[in-house]
């Protein structure tokens, strides 16, 4: 099988190292992978070596944070030259906003009522690499450890047998800190046409990540995103059932674009879900879908 979109101990909320991963998808019998970091390229070089060893075919890759239209949606970058300077830029830019929105998060989560200290937050983060990025997740680990906040009605659907409770670090980061929501602080991310001009000009192909999250309710964006230059869809998501799926599979075909496949493995931020973990269509061969992707991904030419 094949899995484009997982996260190392590089993003700020993965959990294993690039090696680990890489073993991991070998265990798994993936055949061919992306580690797909948020903002970060530097799990590719480490990635690369190991998949050599077990065998495993290793596209590099990256998830971009970037604004269109306002909204602020994920592009993955595949095949693209990691070595380029303008990746280590998109990871300073948004390194030097992180410690002054982490204290924003911090602060509006103070409002809500929540006891949380930034000596907390700095341990809980001491041993990542984004060590002074802040975003949901550590602020849900460290909220619902705490045992006199064990009944507070703001955590209930994160607990065990809550409505919120499959995925509840990453659920409370998208119900809290998301753009909108109350906890949100903003950080300035370039546009999605630089991003895929970026992406362009380093020999990569630009994929909208999973649209069934990111799109929703937005579905109308999709047509002038595909015209500014995106390359293609993953219409094979963790995040997605099969009906959609279903539809933005028809719709890279519609639109004469790539789809792609990927499950957003981080390890204990997103329990359930899996290595290979994405939803294909309804009554779909996943072996041959998956060898329709390697295919497209390998014969397409910028």
């Amino acid at each position: 099988m094949i899995d484009l979109h997982m996260h190392s101990s590089y993003s700020d909320d993965g959990e294993y190292t690039p090696s680990e991963l890489i073993k991991m998808c070998a265990d798994e019998r993936l055949k061919r992978v992306s580690i797909t970091d948020h903002n970060c390229v530097k799990a590719n070089a480490e990635a690369q070596v190991s998949a050599d060893r077990f065998g495993i075919a290793y596209i590099p890759g990256i998830e971009i944070d970037c604004v269109y239209q306002g909204v602020t949606f994920h592009v993955l970058g595949y095949g693209i030259d990691y070595g380029s300077k303008d990746f280590e830029e998109i990871e300073e830019r948004i390194r030097a906003q992180s410690l002054g929105a982490s204290l924003r998060r911090l602060e509006l989560t103070k409002q809500l009522g929540f006891p949380v200290t930034e000596k907390e937050l700095r341990e809980a983060t001491k041993d990542s690499y984004w060590n002074e990025l802040w975003m949901g997740e550590v602020f849900a680990q460290i909220l619902l450890a705490k045992p006199e906040l064990e009944n507070h009605p703001l955590l209930k659907p994160y607990r065990a047998g809550g409505e919120r409770d499959t995925n509840p670090y990453v659920n409370f980061q998208w119900d809290f800190y998301s753009q909108g929501k109350p906890c949100y602080a903003a950080v300035e991310y370039p546009s999605m046409e630089d991003i895929i001009s970026i992406i362009h000009q380093n020999r990569g192909i630009a994929v909208l990540a999973h649209p069934g999250a990111n799109l929703k309710g937005q579905e109308h964006l999709l047509e002038g995103i595909l015209e500014i230059g995106m390359d293609g869809i993953e219409a094979f998501s963790s995040y997605h059932s099969q009906k959609i799926s279903d539809l933005y599979f028809r719709k890279a075909k519609e639109k004469g674009v790539i789809y792609t496949c990927g499950s957003d493995f981080h390890g204990k931020n997103k329990p359930a879900i899996p290595l290979g973990g994405a939803v294909f269509g309804t009554d779909m061969d996943k072996e041959e879908q998956a060898r329709l992707i390697e295919n497209m991904l390998f014969s397409f030419k910028k």
